[in-house]
């Protein structure tokens, strides 16, 4: 039977019970789409409901840090169990996250969705997925995390679908749904390792009690990092990323790279770091190693890509690898008894985390504008849009440079955090750590400076420059509804970039409640400075940088007016003997990446360039064809699909037995399966 009272200090807390009622006003308001989808206030009440609810759930879970945790146990779930709920630190922050990412899809929607073809298929599931993505931090039971989870991967996957009649989508939303059941699966075996460990029950606190060590640790950890880590996109376990996310609704999109990735760092943080129990010294190694070889391989992807909405999903994986990067860190220093690296290395995850929703979603958001101004995602199709989209251009050009971690914007403080802990590497004993986090460090760099170059691309491609198509030079800005989103977004990064002090202590409750030390208080350093270890080893002050470059650019152009002259002095530039050019001569995409694809690409995704050269004396240009092959899909899952379709071809057979076959397999299946248990006893 459900517990009737639970001790003082798991009472419910009023913020607890706000994100419970917020969660279930989402479910009522993904009814209430059902009903209103054909309708013309239909868009209006899901949208706007999901705003105010979101809006109202972000201050409770915000008023939540550092205070008493809060617990609730519902007559729902298992029978005499219940479904537990708890609301602490940790929680708090990435229910803070999902919520304001998802305010600021609401208010984008409600432009949005004025576009969208099939309003019937995205707006019962819109409020549905955000409840689920709320739910998850929320769980405080084995069973109710993997139920909101898998509520959380279907109502994404009916997201991911609901325009069907594009090519592409339905086969998107397939591959999704099967990355979504594997980790699933992983995650069920990793609580039912714990739970073997433990006390036999279910709830995160008997989970605890156990802390299972030696081989038992190392699967758990392994399971945890297979589970959330394909749903976050770590490489090899990325390939539904740049299928699902062009599929979606652009705001749809930003939840899903924003947020839902979060939520899976979330889940495999409440495994690894609280439910394992301490780790062993050589845990860190293999999330290193992983978050260090998907920041690349995402970034290099990246550049490879012609669609707008691909270049960002590929860079989601970079990003989702330097959370991990921060995380294997924080679980290094951890277990070598570093416990201020460690609490730095996991404040550093945690605020990249946190600045990638707000960098990530402007960027889709600001993709979704550049779609509805011109109907199409391919980036050689598009350019000159600075004139016709001069708001969304300013807009874009600040989540270019944030996520490109240009100072003074706020990828550029987490980033610098990460590259602090790294240089505390040093310190650790073991010599497997002190070769390997420098090589991580060195991939990190390669990373930050390929992201530079794959946002200058995609930046330069889309907004500057001439229309290369009819509907580029058609073009004209977006709603209001959209703009504001994007504005919201664009002073987010901007705020955490110029005064990231404030932030990293917003986050050290929750710092403190995982790894049981906190960073020392930024946010009263002099000058608005952040000094993560020592001031004599490094300090980072985002507001004198931005009047430093401020400064800089209003002395330049003093000078510039003062000794030059003021005469405009215009002529055309030179046309190599073809004057009036057609746009479509203008550097591409292809064009623009194809040195770094010769130095990476070649060897790393086997790329092939085919150019088609016009006949002497044509005027035509000079067409490139791109042919390149993502690792994970030619050596993993092609081999493992062929192999699956081998077994059920060979499987078939079984359904033509008598049943005096059946009867015996079913015996022996039996047998079987007790032999297996006599073992394991």
């Amino acid at each position: 039977m459900v517990p009737s009272a639970l001790p003082p200090e798991l009472a419910a807390t009023p913020q607890m019970l706000g994100a419970v009622a917020a969660v279930a006003a989402l479910l009522v308001l993904s009814a209430a789409g059902i009903i209103f989808a054909r309708r013309p206030s239909g868009r209006a009440v899901v949208y706007g409901g999901s705003l105010g609810v979101t809006l109202l759930a972000g201050l409770s879970a915000a008023t939540a840090f550092g205070g008493p945790a809060g617990a609730l146990v519902l007559p729902l779930g298992l029978p005499w169990s219940g479904a537990h709920l708890r609301l602490d630190s940790l929680s708090a922050v990435f229910l803070l996250l999902v919520n304001l990412g998802a305010a600021a899809a609401s208010l984008y929607g409600l432009g949005y969705g004025r576009h969208d073809p099939a309003p019937g298929r995205v707006l019962p599931f819109f409020p549905a997925f955000i409840a689920g993505m709320s739910l998850v931090p929320l769980a405080d039971d084995a069973y109710s995390f993997l139920l909101a989870w898998e509520f959380m991967s279907l109502a994404s996957w009916a997201l991911v679908v609901s325009h069907d009649a594009e090519p592409g989508n339905v086969r998107a939303g397939l591959v999704y749904l099967v990355m979504a059941a594997f980790g699933t699966l992983a995650l069920m075996l990793a609580f039912g390792l714990l739970a073997e460990h433990g006390t036999g029950g279910f709830t995160f606190d008997a989970l605890r009690a156990g802390g299972p060590g030696g081989w038992a640790g190392a699967v758990v950890l392994t399971l945890a990092l297979v589970g959330a880590g394909s749903k976050a996109g770590l490489v090899p376990l990325h390939v539904w990323l740049p299928l699902a996310h062009p599929a979606a609704p652009s705001h749809v999109s930003a939840l899903m790279s924003g947020v839902m990735t979060k939520v899976a760092v979330y889940g495999f943080i409440r495994i690894v770091f609280d439910l394992a129990g301490p780790p062993a010294w050589w845990w860190g190694i293999p999330v290193l190693a992983a978050g260090g070889t998907a920041a690349v391989v995402g970034v290099l992807q990246a550049l490879l890509q012609g669609d707008t909405k691909r270049v960002l999903a590929f860079s989601t994986i970079e990003n989702i690898g330097l959370v991990f990067v921060g995380l294997g860190l924080a679980l290094a220093f951890r277990g070598n008894g570093f416990a201020a690296a460690a609490s730095l290395a996991f404040t550093a995850a945690l605020f990249h985390a946190l600045n990638h929703a707000a960098m990530k979603s402007l960027l889709f958001f600001g993709a979704g504008a550049v779609l509805t101004a011109t109907g199409t995602r391919q980036m050689d199709r598009l350019g000159g849009l600075i004139h016709r989209m001069p708001a969304t251009a300013a807009l874009m050009l600040v989540g270019c440079a944030a996520i490109s971690a240009l100072p003074p914007l706020n990828g550029f403080a987490s980033e610098w955090l990460i590259f602090q802990a790294i240089l505390l590497s040093p310190e650790l004993p073991a010599w497997g750590l002190k070769l390997l986090v420098p090589a991580v460090g060195a991939l990190m760099a390669l990373a930050a400076a390929l992201a530079a170059a794959c946002f200058v691309r995609l930046y330069g491609i889309v907004f500057l420059g001439r229309p290369r198509s009819d509907a580029a030079a058609g073009a004209r800005e977006v709603d209001g509804f959209s703009r504001a989103a994007m504005v919201a977004l664009a002073l987010a990064c901007g705020f955490a970039g110029l005064f990231p002090g404030f932030v990293i202590d917003a986050l050290q409750p929750a710092v403190g409640a995982v790894m049981g030390e906190r960073m020392p208080p930024q946010g009263s350093v002099a000058w608005l400075s952040i000094i993560p270890v020592a001031e004599s080893r490094s300090s980072y002050n985002g507001l004198l940088v931005c009047v430093f470059i401020a400064v800089s650019a209003l002395a330049a152009a003093a000078a510039i007016h003062r000794f030059a002259t003021r005469a405009v002095r215009r002529a055309p530039p030179w046309d190599c003997g073809f004057p009036d050019a057609d746009p479509v001569t203008q550097y591409s995409a292809g064009s623009f990446a194809q040195p770094i694809r010769r130095v990476f690409a070649r060897s790393l995704f086997a790329a092939r360039e085919r150019v088609e050269m016009p006949p002497p004396g044509s005027l035509a240009p000079a067409r490139l064809t791109l042919s390149a092959r993502d690792p994970a899909w030619t050596f993993l899952y092609l081999p493992l699909a062929a192999a699956v379709d081998a077994v059920a071809g060979r499987a078939n057979a079984l359904q033509f037995l008598t049943i005096r076959q059946y009867l015996a397999l079913v015996f022996g299946a039996l047998v079987l399966l007790l032999l297996v248990l006599a073992l394991w006893s």
